[in-house]
């Protein structure tokens, strides 16, 4: 039986947003009273697109920082990144080995990512699902908190955990993953276009909530968002073919922790300029002391960096011992 332990991670894009936040840390901020939970950030995931290196080391800084502001306890959760562990590359390594390339192919992310011209996308692209499932079943974790886009990726683990454990008759050395799927998924969309999830690649400001924007900048991001002309109905069957109006709707029940339903019945009938005074209301009260926080932290990059050696150190204890275990089963050794 594998003790309940919860993984999950997020990529050092630096400056995150609502969607982040919403979608994701949230989320982790419940989680860390109901399981042992590991928090990473995979600055390994991120190279399968070119960065800047100085911003990459200063992004995954910036990403404890946001962590532990928005209220996650680094004293309570494993939290380190992903390159200090050099036993997640090596059992990434072992799982390109276990996976079958058709298993590759039909990922539906990597064909998002790679676009048109695949035979340019890096080999690291078309195996991350590989070291995904590496960082997972690494810490034997039982549960991973997903959306839909990773819904797949997560079935491939299911699949790896599954295959490794019969190829080497180690029945159950692996778990066997469970999802952890909120009651409501926040999908934050972009405020300039709401079929388009919301996200730092896009090229305009004015599409995110950042979460260290000012009480202002929030004030005018949301003023400016993207509506239709139609009042606000007041059944989700008058939200129908209208992503703007659904997306403020949804991020106003999310922030403001309601169902879609009482939404649709205090606003019901009223115009979006009604509710977008509210919603700015809400996020400046939720955001701002977030963001307050993000730029305190960040100008200690001691404690940071301290915060990050501790989580390393405790991560390795558990990746140590289960990678040595592995090296066992498959027959590897280490002459040193």
């Amino acid at each position: 039986m594998h003790k309940k332990r919860v993984f999950s991670g997020v990529q050092p894009t630096g400056n995150l947003h609502l969607g982040n936040y919403l979608g994701a840390i949230k989320n982790f901020v419940g989680l860390q009273n109901k399981f042992e939970c590991i928090y990473c950030i995979v600055d390994l995931h991120a190279i399968t697109n070119k960065q800047n290196p100085e911003e990459l080391r200063s992004n995954v800084l910036e990403t404890v920082a946001s962590f532990i502001a928005s209220g996650l306890n680094a004293e309570k959760n494993i939290i380190f990144n992903q390159a200090s562990v050099s036993a997640h590359s090596e059992l990434a390594w072992i799982f390109n080995c276990v996976a079958r390339i058709g298993w590759m192919n039909r990922m539906t992310q990597f064909k998002e990512k790679a676009g048109v011209n695949k035979e340019n996308a890096s080999v690291g692209l078309l195996v991350y699902p590989n070291l995904m499932a590496a960082d997972i079943l690494l810490y034997k974790a039982t549960h991973v908190p997903v959306g839909e886009d990773q819904k797949q990726h997560l079935e491939l683990t299911r699949d790896i955990a599954k295959k490794f454990n019969n190829d080497f008759k180690c029945k159950n050395f692996f778990p066997i993953v469970e999802p952890l799927i909120p009651k409501e998924i926040a999908r934050v969309m972009s405020l300039r276009d709401g079929k388009k999830k919301m996200s730092k690649s896009e090229d305009s400001d004015q599409s995110r909530i950042n979460l260290k924007d000012d009480e202002d900048a929030i004030d005018q991001k949301i003023k400016k968002a993207k509506t239709d002309s139609d009042s606000i109905p007041s059944e989700m069957s008058g939200l129908k073919n209208r992503p703007e109006a659904m997306n403020l709707i949804s991020i106003y029940a999310s922030v403001n922790e309601i169902e879609i339903d009482k939404v649709l019945k205090e606003f019901g009938g009223k115009n979006f300029s009604t509710l977008k005074s509210k919603l700015s209301e809400s996020l400046v009260n939720k955001i701002c002391p977030i963001g307050k926080e993000i730029k305190k932290l960040v100008k200690d990059k001691s404690y940071l960096i301290q915060v990050l050696s501790n989580g390393t150190k405790r991560a390795e204890f558990l990746a140590k011992k289960n990678i040595e275990e592995v090296y066992k089963i498959i027959g590897l050794t280490k002459f040193t």
